[in-house]
């Protein structure tokens, strides 16, 4: 692991603005589709869906939104982006298509 491959700065108020709203709306979208869930496994006929898969899909709800809740929380206490492994940032680019990640993808691949 050479220290080029993880120099990058801390994130700026303007992407960091985008990924809050990203997460937030993450969040609402998966707490909708957990009540949407929620409500098919109680029809008589779960809306057509199979047990185990409205099972899964309500697990899967949760976890996302566990893991939102966890990157806004880290966002407000200022340590959304760092890596939990190196302590070094997260770059942008993995942010942007993980905003939920808690470490660097060398530290992920590692892992």
């Amino acid at each position: 692991m050479t220290p080029a491959l993880h120099a990058t700065a801390p994130l700026p108020a303007e992407p960091l603005e985008l990924l809050r709203t990203m997460l937030e709306d993450d969040f609402a979208a998966q707490t909708a589709r957990l009540t949407q869930l929620t409500v098919y496994a109680r029809l008589p006929r779960r809306a057509g869906y199979d047990v185990h898969t409205l099972n899964g899909q309500a697990a899967d709800a949760r976890q996302r939104i566990a893991d939102t809740a966890r990157a806004l929380r880290r966002m407000s206490e200022g340590t959304y982006g760092r890596c939990e492994a190196c302590h070094r940032p997260i770059p942008l680019g993995r942010l942007r298509n993980a905003p939920h990640a808690t470490r660097c993808t060398l530290c992920d691949r590692d892992r």
